[in-house]
């Protein structure tokens, strides 16, 4: 063995490198083993950063073209450098992924640079070498679902990875799922001039969501452009060299429809990615999902290794992996740390933006919880108007009896931002009566949410 180390983490991606970050803060020996040639995982590289830099760049062209007059700004002659695109979104994601190599080095943290495989629960090998640790954390991450018959060639039938990297603006782009991927990277493409259709297996977009939501973000979509053919499946899609062509299928069986494609996406989810680690070998068991099975505290049935993040059970969020990688670290530091899962964010990033936090009105109902519900439109928003931002609403549920802030749902402007403040209220236990009594700046978009508290007592001040 030529080092030792107090815990190894195999995977630099935010759940990864943030666990190795806390750990070496603790003041264990960390190294963190990934394989790229940069640090930060799909997050940073191929998913949410490249992702929201190339929405940004698409949201300004929109705006630019279609929105300015409105303010009395004329811009003649408006047209987009797709290169230029490209090449802002690759700065963002170096600038980004140096950050977390600067981080590593300033914490002390070893970067194992390779593929990292498990040869026993004190042993992790690292292109040829070997390596003894006290704990092992696999924070692998996850990968692209493929699709029986659609084989991915990046180029014309791509995954969220190729559609980063497109070179040019497809003619007619078929989305293959209607979930937060798909979502995202056809408004990139539709705003900068594709035809974007979404096939989606079941009856709604964005499943999990709340479902009033989903609907009222499905006609935006539609005034936007999007064309959903809901509860349809894709049962082929055969590549040639200008193009694809799409069989598609109702879900319940029926008469196949065939469509010609310039690209088309794959975006039916993700599952974690273990491939290669070594995990059958020493025996850490998987669920029925592929996904590694932990106890509350992080463990696999190996004593001394652990996993996190899109690797276990739970929402495939960035930031849920960043909260589980904290979290263990101080764990194996001696500490008691807890996350409560039902104040986890989700967050889509269109325009307008949904983002959700705690429960349902179809999980409520189904558990045969008593609520209230309290909603206010952005169009009786000040600074939404003010904005030209006013499709949408929040949308908050409280506890019949106790008042306690169950969920929120939000369509509108910045609605990633807004959420976080009933993502507070939820881990400190709070009633909409205390979200309702704090005092929000005006004109802000924030007052939405402390009207959508209000209206949870039927006393709305502005509607």
């Amino acid at each position: 063995m030529s080092d030792s180390f107090d815990v190894i983490v195999i995977g630099a991606g935010p759940g990864g490198y943030v666990c190795a970050i806390r750990a070496a803060q603790l003041g264990l020996k960390v190294a963190c083993v990934e394989k790229r040639a940069t640090l930060g995982g799909t997050c940073l590289n191929v998913g949410c950063i490249p992702s929201k830099a190339l929405l940004q760049s698409s949201e300004h062209f929109e705006e630019t073209k279609h929105k300015l007059a409105d303010h009395g700004i004329n811009v003649t002659g408006v047209s987009f450098d797709l290169a230029r695109m490209q090449a802002r979104k690759a700065e963002v994601v170096g600038a980004n992924t140096k950050g977390v190599e600067f981080l590593f080095k300033k914490n002390k943290v070893t970067w194992l640079k390779g593929a990292g495989r498990i040869v026993n629960p004190t042993t992790v090998e690292v292109a040829g070498q070997s390596y003894s640790t006290k704990n092992i954390v696999i924070a692998t991450g996850s990968e692209s679902i493929p699709l029986k018959g659609i084989e991915v060639d990046e180029t014309r039938i791509v995954t969220s990875t190729g559609a980063l990297e497109l070179t040019q603006v497809p003619e007619h782009l078929v989305v293959i799922g209607g979930g937060v991927i798909g979502l995202e990277l056809g408004s990139v493409w539709g705003r900068l001039g594709a035809k974007v259709t979404v096939v989606e297996y079941l009856d709604r977009i964005t499943p999990g969501m709340d479902n009033e939501l989903s609907k009222a973000f499905e006609r935006v979509l539609t005034k936007q452009g999007f064309k959903f053919k809901l509860k349809s499946k894709v049962t082929a899609a055969v590549a040639d060299a200008t193009g694809v062509d799409v069989t598609i299928e109702p879900a319940a069986g029926g008469e196949a429809e065939k469509i010609r494609a310039d690209v088309v996406l794959l975006a039916i989810g993700r599952r974690p990615h273990v491939e290669g680690l070594g995990l059958a070998e020493v025996g850490v068991a998987l669920d029925e999902r592929g996904r590694v099975k932990t106890d509350a505290h992080y463990a696999t049935n190996v004593p001394g290794i652990y996993a996190i993040g899109d690797a276990i059970a739970g929402a495939m969020l960035a930031h849920k992996a960043e909260d589980e990688g904290v979290a263990l670290a101080e764990l194996l530091a001696g500490q008691k740390p807890h996350i409560n899962y039902n104040a986890i964010p989700s967050v889509v990033y269109t325009w307008p933006e949904l983002a959700s936090v705690g429960e349902t009105e179809e999980q409520l109902k189904a558990r045969g919880q008593a609520y209230k519900v309290g909603k206010f439109p952005f169009t009786a928003n000040g600074r939404a108007r003010a904005m030209g931002d006013m499709d949408g609403f929040v949308k908050i549920l409280a506890d019949a009896k106790t008042d306690a802030v169950l969920g929120a749902h939000i369509m509108g402007p910045d609605a990633g931002t807004l959420i976080a403040e009933i993502a507070m209220a939820i881990e400190f236990g709070a009633s909409a009566e205390d979200v309702a009594r704090t005092c929000h700046a005006h004109p802000t978009l924030s007052e939405a949410v402390k009207e959508a508290a209000l209206a949870v007592d039927g006393r709305a001040l502005h509607i």
